[in-house]
């Protein structure tokens, strides 16, 4: 079955599958398709070497033996576009399962929710045991919207939600309002 069309043209549609590549000395590549680019330069993953040989004259031999193809594993290969004379496809892309490729493998602990709108809840628990909310938000973290006031909690100055943490009643000193 040929590779499905794709509109950045044959080559983007090889990318991933097993290609036998014929260079102008001879040599085959076969590899994974992992890139290409304009100048045909290829980057080929789990590549061998192929290559025809023909054995040495013994003397008093008038002919050589026949041609043998020696192989050679060379792994992640980048071949020069210019020297490439020719491409084929020798198999399909490896099969990968997607659905096990995003799964986290098991490990200690259990997932619990949190969260500052979640109560703390010990396991095993009746029902939920909720801590009072807390009079400001924590540093690093922005505090409630404005005008929103928890519950059981006396007005603060105009303009804020609920009256300040301990030691920061007011402006400081120096920055006073100036009289009415």
């Amino acid at each position: 079955m040929p590779p499905p069309k794709s509109k950045g043209g044959k080559m983007l549609s090889l990318i991933n599958w097993r290609l036998k590549v014929t260079i102008n000395d001879g040599r085959a590549f076969v590899g994974q398709m992992l890139a290409f680019d304009r100048h045909m330069n290829l980057v080929l993953a789990e590549c061998e070497e192929f290559r025809r040989v023909r054995p040495k004259k013994k003397p008093g031999e008038t002919e050589a033996g026949p041609m043998q193809e020696m192989k050679r594993t060379l792994g992640l290969v980048i071949l020069r576009g210019e020297t490439v004379v020719s491409l084929s496809v020798e198999g399909p892309p490896p099969v990968t399962d997607d659905d096990k490729k995003n799964i986290l493998p098991f490990g200690p602990g259990r997932g619990v929710p949190a969260g500052r709108g979640m109560p703390l809840m010990p396991p095993g628990a009746p029902g939920g045991i909720a801590r009072p909310p807390m009079p400001f938000a924590p540093p690093g973290m922005a505090g409630p919207p404005p005008g929103f006031r928890p519950p059981g909690f006396p007005a603060g100055p105009p303009g804020m939600p609920f009256p300040p943490p301990p030691g920061f009643g007011g402006p400081p000193p120096g920055f006073q309002p100036p009289p009415q």
